[in-house]
């Protein structure tokens, strides 16, 4: 917000105050200044609502020009063409449809949980559909509009002049209840958006009136009078009682929502599913186009075929729903209806697994951005908020008494006049009949005001009789009742704030209903495919082609593959297994073993399972447990040791979890076997390394690792080997034959020593070794 004392962008006295009003300014500060004044523009001006009414300009100008054309709840509705036309001409020199749909909003019952508008016609639909052109729709005021502008004559709020100063317009609503809390807001400004969810009246009502006794009132019982946003389409909160009182107290964050539903019973055992009520932004025609794109999915661009998770979620979808339908209308607003393939399949089953594919169960964000009693734009908390408007509603109240106080005051002055009159009414007529000046004449001879001199000449004859004069004593000493008590009010804070209970209570009697939304703690519906769990094999090829073949124990010599390609590798594990890709920039991508293609064919490439950067390339692939450990290294002698499941995401597009410097290559993982006890590492040089595999790190969120063999400037690392008790084996060829030595106990010794260190010649037949660790 900028200083008002600091120069507008147009001031002709530049920064430097010189005085010249040609002085150059920079583009710099040009634009600085010009998005500074824009913003404050948008942010005070268009988007946030503000903490005393709860309106943004374009919705109180709307209220503002209904009331003035005299569109009360009880009115006959006129034209909304009409309406928008007033808005605009007096009051909001913006476009025409921006201030139609403002007021369309602002009658639509599934948008405002209290709408401010009655509308007539077409209003539109939460399946998205637009409301009928203006000139089609006719509008008036509801009732609980009362609530923001029955106060507006009596002095409660200031005028400010209109965008031209042809006529004024108020600067607030003297709202007599929070409907910012009530209603909520949405709207996106400069660098700053709020999402303020709609409430429920009678508990928002409740929760000023406490604060009102007891400023001090603990969190704890505020949050216990409202527990949590009331939308007006219902549903169901399912976020935790003290996550939304921690959402409350800052201000911000995200509440898990999900519709409601009721099972009905139909012949022979059959049932349906019957959805009653849907979170806010959910329509059900988004409900049945998410479950037309799971049952018949689209390939993705760039792919070939559908993905796995496509596949799969079209298959569990297509074993449990058989047909659905949207009854929708006008005996129900929401009516989706979903009929099972069987009557036997789990109804706990079905309902979860359309809740975690669609959005049936959702996010709804809370962002508690508004302005202030002070005029500033800020993130509050609910308290702050309830705290703010109390304030604003007792200025409001204050400034209302003082109104009435005056008129009151005023009209006691002129029934003194008139009683006088009445006592003397013959001297009153003779002095007028006298007098060329009779109102001088009367305030000279009476000592009379120049205000009840001037009600005297005014007065009719008739209200001279007798009978006139008992009702002037009755009323003055009515007024004079009403005086003291007005008095008593700005006197005696006490006698205020009961009244401010009294008023509140009365209205959230009027208006209040009951909440629609169940707050009620539940764990978020997650899709559970059941895998049944068998032995399966992982054939990898070099091109990267996955597929899957039942079993173990497979002669890897019968793998076919297609021209060009051959084997990568042969894994045995579980259908429950994770297949892990690695690519050559560090980065890991998850798919699950029972989404594998079967072997039958030639399988499926990797990246159209997964979403791969570009230019990236899958250099390693391995499959197993999610228990299983492994060595990752990289020929730049760096590793470390993490578990299979620490690599598994649940991202498409994977994880950075291998740090890899400029230049640098992973090496294939190898599988630390149960008994392994040290790490044997053998360089391209021929540098032979055996430490504790205890010495290796063990990184579960991934990086780089540790050195875990020094090397010369040109040497890499080449082989990594766990060892057990029964050491290694170095296989190769020796005088042209398939040669293999052992290297255990003795043999192993002379190249045993500390991480880091570069090791010693391994001295072996074989000249070009495959080493490998001896088990069994």
């Amino acid at each position: 917000m900028t200083d008002s004392n600091q120069p507008g962008l147009f001031d002709p006295t530049p920064p430097d105050g010189d005085g010249d009003a040609n002085a150059a300014i920079t583009l710099a500060r040009y634009a600085e200044q010009a998005y500074l004044d824009y913003a404050v523009s948008v942010v005070r001006g268009r988007a946030l609502p503000d903490v005393g009414d709860g309106q943004k300009p374009v919705q109180r100008r709307i209220l503002f020009a209904m009331q003035a054309m005299g569109l009360a709840a009880g009115a006959k509705p006129v034209k909304s063409a009409r309406v928008v036309g007033d808005v605009l001409g007096k009051y909001h020199p913006h476009g025409d449809q921006a201030a139609y749909d403002a007021m369309v909003r602002m009658a639509q019952d599934f948008s405002l949980r209290y709408p401010l508008i009655d509308g007539q016609g077409n209003f539109g639909s939460r399946d998205g559909d637009n409301a009928a052109a203006m000139r089609y729709t006719e509008a008036r005021l509801t009732p609980i509009a009362k609530l923001l502008l029955d106060e507006l004559d009596e002095g409660t709020v200031d005028f400010v002049p209109n965008y031209d100063g042809s006529q004024e317009e108020p600067q607030m609503l003297p709202a007599r209840l929070p409907v910012m809390l009530l209603n909520g807001a949405s709207g996106i400004a400069v660098g700053m958006a709020t999402e303020i969810p709609s409430h429920n009246l009678r508990e928002v009502a409740q929760a000023c009136v406490a604060l009102i006794k007891q400023p001090q009132l603990p969190d704890a019982e505020l949050h216990a009078m409202i527990p949590g946003p009331d939308f007006a389409g219902g549903g169901q909160i399912i976020t935790p009682a003290a996550d939304i009182a921690q959402i409350y107290g800052g201000g911000r964050g995200s509440l898990k929502v999900r519709a409601r539903w009721t099972f009905e019973e139909m012949a022979r055992g059959q049932w349906q599913l019957v959805i009653t009520e849907l979170p806010p932004g959910t329509s059900g025609q988004k409900v049945l186009e998410e479950i037309e794109e799971i049952t018949n999915p689209k390939i993705k661009s760039g792919k070939k075929s559908l993905t796995p998770e496509q596949t799969q979620a079209k298959a569990v979808m297509l074993n449990l729903l058989d047909a659905v339908r949207d009854e929708s209308g006008k005996d129900a607003a929401v009516r989706l209806v979903f009929e099972p393939k069987t009557s036997r399949v789990d109804r706990d089953e079905f309902v979860n697994t359309l809740l975690a594919q669609t959005s049936m169960e959702s996010s709804s964000s809370i962002n508690l951005v508004c302005i202030g009693t002070d005029g500033r734009p800020r993130q509050k908390g609910l308290r702050d908020i309830l705290v703010e408007w109390v304030a604003f509603r007792t200025n409001t109240v204050v400034r209302r008494t003082r109104f009435r106080l005056d008129k009151v005051t005023d009209r006691i002055h002129v029934l003194e006049g008139r009683m006088l009159v009445y006592l003397n009414v013959d001297e009153v007529i003779q002095t007028i009949r006298e007098s060329d000046e009779p109102r001088a004449a009367l305030m000279e001879r009476f000592k009379l005001s120049e205000r009840q001199a001037e009600d005297i000449l005014e007065m009719r004859l008739r209200q001279l009789a007798r009978l006139e004069g008992f009702k002037i004593e009755q009323e003055l000493a009515d007024k004079r009742k009403d005086q003291i008590s007005l008095q008593e009010l700005l006197d005696n804070p006490t006698t205020l704030k009961r009244l401010l209970i009294k008023e509140i209570e009365a209205d959230a009697k009027q208006y209040g209903d009951d909440r629609r939304t169940l707050i009620e703690t539940a764990e978020r519906a997650v899709l559970e495919t059941k895998v049944l769990d068998e032995p399966v094999t992982v054939i990898v090829s070099q091109k990267g082609w996955l597929r899957a073949r039942q079993g173990h124990g497979h002669d890897a010599a019968q793998f076919t593959f297609k021209q060009g390609d051959d084997l990568y590798g042969a894994f045995e594990c579980r259908t429950t297994d994770t297949l892990i890709a690695m690519g050559d920039n560090g980065r890991v991508y998850s798919v699950p073993v029972a989404g594998l293609p079967s072997a039958r064919g030639d399988g499926q490439p990797v990246t159209t399972m997964i979403d791969l950067e570009s230019g990236t390339r899958i250099v390693h692939t391995i499959a197993a447990s999610p228990d299983s450990r492994w060595l990752l290294a990289t020929r730049g002698g760096y590793g470390f040791a993490a578990k299979l499941s620490d690599m598994v995401s649940r991202q498409r597009a994977g994880k950075q979890f291998i740090t890899l410097e400029a230049g640098d290559e992973m090496l294939r993982p190898v599988p630390l076997f149960v008994g392994a006890t040290q790490l044997a590492l053998l360089s391209a040089k021929g540098k032979f390394l055996v430490f504790g595999l205890d010495e290796c790190k063990s990184l579960s969120g991934g990086g780089r690792g540790t050195i875990l063999m020094g090397l010369d400037a040109s040497d890499k690392l080449d082989q990594t080997v766990p060892i057990g008790a029964r050491g290694l084996r170095a296989t190769g060829i020796y005088r042209n034959k398939l040669t293999e030595d052992i290297l255990a106990g003795d043999a192993l010794a002379p190249y045993v020593g500390k991480r880091a260190r570069k090791g010693r010649q391994l001295d072996v037949r074989p000249k070009q070794p495959v080493l490998s660790p001896v088990l069994g």
